[in-house]
């Protein structure tokens, strides 16, 4: 695992019911994706190859729109490590979720 991505994805939504389900069809997009992944209040974490990943993040652009976000706004946090693993999700989060 080279990667690791942060995104928050911050469609424009009528209200925050629609807001939900619209970020709502993204997370699902990304669970379907295989990869291991970690949903925090404000963003999701996603760890696997870099193409992959910026391939992921793309779509999940697309998806939003899909989904009815007339506009779509996103912060993307990435780590890459070409030669190499980045730290895991499991590394940086467990010892405070115990």
């Amino acid at each position: 695992m080279n990667a690791s991505v942060a995104i928050q994805s911050l469609p424009d939504a009528a209200n925050d019911e629609e807001l939900i389900r619209i970020v709502d069809e993204v997370i699902d997009y990304i669970k379907s994706t295989g990869l291991n992944y970690y949903v925090g209040p404000f963003e999701t974490t996603i760890e696997g190859d870099y193409d992959e990943l910026m391939d992921i993040v793309k779509e999940c652009q697309h998806i939003a729109v899909r989904a009815g976000a007339p506009h779509v706004a996103a912060y993307i946090k990435v780590s890459y490590r070409p030669e190499g693993d980045v730290l895991s999700i499991e590394k940086k989060v467990t010892k405070h979720h115990q």
